[in-house]
């Protein structure tokens, strides 16, 4: 049974996939997938959960078992706030994967999150994906829920591959290693699908998403993140000698030189190298001031993944090459409380931070250093540009210049005044425009706004899914059973429409998708929460008909159509029913009786070929081959486990040979009056209730037999 939740306030689920997510002690700069996009959707969910119209927030990511990595990232759940916590899903094998791996097995992760959210009992009000794994999986969700999907990107696959193609790598060799063609698919998809995109900086905006085919503006907000004032503020006056000092007075000749900062990943895009190179060949910087890199945590670069590994020798060999001895400091391990300590730390000594990566969607880096009083030099591309308009604390270089970087370092720590100047600037930019409280407004405002646009639209609107919710659901045949009476329909869509929120509609049919659809509609039935068709071997959700992709991956196992139509062409008695009713996973035949064959001899015709269909045979007309894992009856079943309802509480109401099979078991069967003779071997069956009215007069009688919307009677040989 679900659990009950109050819905007073929002429920808000953040989607952040890959890399090592916890609450504390954030392993930023371990390899290319843990870095600023882990704190920024923690600390996000953090602050979301102190607004006052936050009820919960959810964070899902993916559960990691794996010796090499923290057991922490093993756990299913972790609380970081009193309505905030991190949950993991299964996804693909237990072991610490990197992200250009994961897309197999993101369908998987779709399937758990529903697991998540049926068992919280409640829809979310909105879906948060971050990055373009993320966006797969939510766009996904969204869709089978209803709900709205907010996306933020941290960085772009049509980008990525530029910036790769510019230093030189194949299209081959980007491809094989970053899987950029699935990304950037995925990207479009969750574009097209986003109601909200939240954007750090305008230049994301206006030059980085432009280059997408869903490039829609006026779906995109810029919200640039907060930083977290109570870690990242300026030093206290007098001494100031923090436990990180002394793994840096170990690399320097010279300590009280002032301190050139630089923390980021070992990745090439973020450029360390030409940094190496600017601070080596310019002899006043070097003279002028020490060089202290952070680039994440090593034990053995031997043992590290051979992207990280390559930018670490890399950076050894920079400092070998130009003998950098005494005056580079690149300590192997620091802890996450270092880092406020080495932004202060540099700034006692009237340093510089730089930040001089390739592309930089955001830079929450150079925010966190402007709230510790620490002038910047950070690249031109991307989020700088927006950081240093609002702080007026620093300059911005040419990343591949070299010469102009070792430049502007010179001058940034040669200029005492303007230092002076550009640290007070930072101090107070980064309270005005980059505090917590003031991103989460924003967002709770864009929030309202998506709710009331999508209530004010709503011959368009999406219908939120009740399905994590419910714990009951009424399924119905459509033709013959739920129509046919126009009194009786009226009377049970009455019901319907009043339903309580705990019970489901579904209907089950022969019909197209389309077909169905249009069918209700003339008859006035309210959409149902879920539509299966096509004899089972298709499901759609609510008002966005959208498709569950998991049930057709499902079924086709041994599925081979064109094979099988080889053989049934040669069958006498059967004939190929329209174009129309053929479906990927459904082929329909029409059947003359007095020349087909008896279904046994067809079942040994696909056999002798090593073809496995199920047929259904109904109306003593129509034949349909469908996988054999599909039908009506099984979808059903997929359903119940989907959304963890217990098959006793689907009451499952038909005419024809084509509803038997959800009709027989634990279900609650109901066969109304008008039904078909082939149905008629179900009399006696304890749970399928033969019902005296017809149409939609016997499922009414069927519901009332088993107090179906009450307490729901089970038949006494059953309970």
């Amino acid at each position: 049974m679900t659990r009950k939740h109050s819905s007073s306030g929002l429920y808000l689920v953040l989607i952040s996939v890959h890399g090592l997510v916890r609450g504390q002690n954030h392993e930023l700069g371990r390899d290319a997938d843990t870095g600023g996009q882990i704190k920024y959707v923690v600390e996000l969910a953090h602050a979301l959960a102190q607004h006052p119209q936050v009820e919960r927030v959810d964070v899902l990511t993916r559960q990691i078992i794996d010796p090499k990595v923290d057991e922490d990232y093993a756990q299913a759940e972790e609380r970081i706030a009193e309505k905030a916590r991190i949950v993991r899903l299964p996804c693909g094998p237990r072991r610490y994967l990197r992200k250009e791996v994961l897309w197999p097995y993101l369908n998987q992760f779709i399937d758990n999150a529903i697991v998540h959210i049926r068992r919280v009992g409640r829809t979310p009000d909105v879906i948060h994906s971050h990055y373009a794994d993320a966006g797969f999986v939510g766009a996904r969700l969204a869709q089978l829920l209803g709900v709205p999907l907010i996306h933020t990107g941290h960085s772009l696959g049509r980008i990525k591959r530029r910036r790769l193609r510019e230093a030189g790598q194949t299209d081959e060799n980007i491809e094989r290693h970053y899987n950029l063609t699935r990304r950037i698919e995925a990207e479009e998809i969750t574009l097209g699908n986003a109601s909200l995109v939240i954007t750090s900086t305008s230049q994301e905006v206006e030059e980085q998403y432009q280059q997408y085919e869903n490039y829609h503006p006026k779906r995109m907000r810029v919200i640039p993140p907060g930083v977290d004032l109570t870690r990242f503020h300026a030093a206290p006056r007098g001494r100031y000698h923090p436990p990180i000092e002394q793994a840096l007075h170990r690399f320097l000749h010279d300590p009280d030189k002032p301190m050139i900062l630089a923390l980021s990943r070992a990745d090439p895009r973020k450029n360390i190298q030409t940094l190496l190179i600017a601070y080596a060949e310019n002899a006043a910087l070097r003279e002028a001031a020490n060089l202290v890199i952070i680039a994440g945590n090593r034990n053995d670069i031997a043992m590290m993944d051979k992207g990280t590994r390559e930018v670490l020798q890399e950076i050894l060999f920079l400092i070998d090459r130009y003998d950098l001895y005494g005056q580079v400091a690149f300590p192997k391990h620091h802890a996450a409380d270092d880092v406020p300590d080495l932004y202060r730390l540099a700034a006692k000594h009237h340093g510089v931070f730089v930040n001089p990566a390739l592309t930089e969607p955001f830079g929450l880096t150079l925010i966190e250093a402007a709230a510790s009083g620490l002038p910047i030099v950070a690249t031109h591309d991307g989020g700088p540009t927006d950081i240093l308009r609002h702080c007026k604390n620093g300059v911005l270089i040419d990343p591949l210049n070299s010469v102009e970087i070792g430049d502007a370092l010179l001058a940034a720590v040669s200029n005492q005044r303007r230092w002076r100047q550009w640290s007070t600037n930072g101090l107070h930019g980064a309270k005005e425009h980059y505090s917590w409280d003031g991103h989460v407004r924003k967002y709770i405002r864009e929030v309202e706004r998506i709710q009331t646009l999508r209530q004010g639209r709503k011959q368009l609107r999406v219908a939120k899914s009740r399905l994590p919710s419910v714990d009951r659901l009424l399924v119905s045949d459509i033709d013959n059973t739920l129509l046919g009476d126009a009194e009786g329909l009226q009377l049970l869509i009455n019901k319907l429409r009043n339903l309580p929120k705990r019970v489901g509609f579904a209907v089950a049919t022969g019909r197209r998708l389309d077909s169905a659809v249009k069918i209700l509609k003339e008859w006035d039935v309210p959409t149902p929460d879920i539509f299966i068709t096509a004899v089972g071997s298709e499901i759609h959700y609510g008002n966005g008909m959208v498709e569950d992709l998991s049930y057709g991956q499902h079924i086709n196992y041994r599925w081979k159509p064109d094979a099988m139509r080889a053989v049934l062409d040669n069958v006498p008695g059967l004939s190929l029913q329209p174009k129309s009713e053929q479906r990927s996973f459904k082929l329909s035949y029409y059947v003359d009786p007095k020349k087909a064959p008896p279904m046994r001899e067809i079942y040994r015709l696909l056999r002798q070929q090593d073809l496995h269909a199920k047929l259904i045979f109904s109306h003593e007309t129509f034949l349909d081959f469908l996988p054999v894992r599909a039908s009506k009856g099984l979808a059903i079943r997929y359903l119940a486990m989907r959304w963890n309802i217990p098959t006793e509480h689907l009451l499952v109401a038909g005419d024809s040979g084509n509803d038997e099979e959800m009709l027989n078991g634990n279900t609650l069967g109901v066969v109304v009056g008008n039904y078909s003779p082939e149905l008629e071997h179900l009399r006696g069956v304890p749970r399928v209730y033969f019902a005296s009215a017809q149409y939609a007069w016997g499922i009414l009688e069927g519901i009332d037999h088993y107090d179906f919307f009450g307490k729901i009677a089970l038949p006494a040989e059953q309970v």
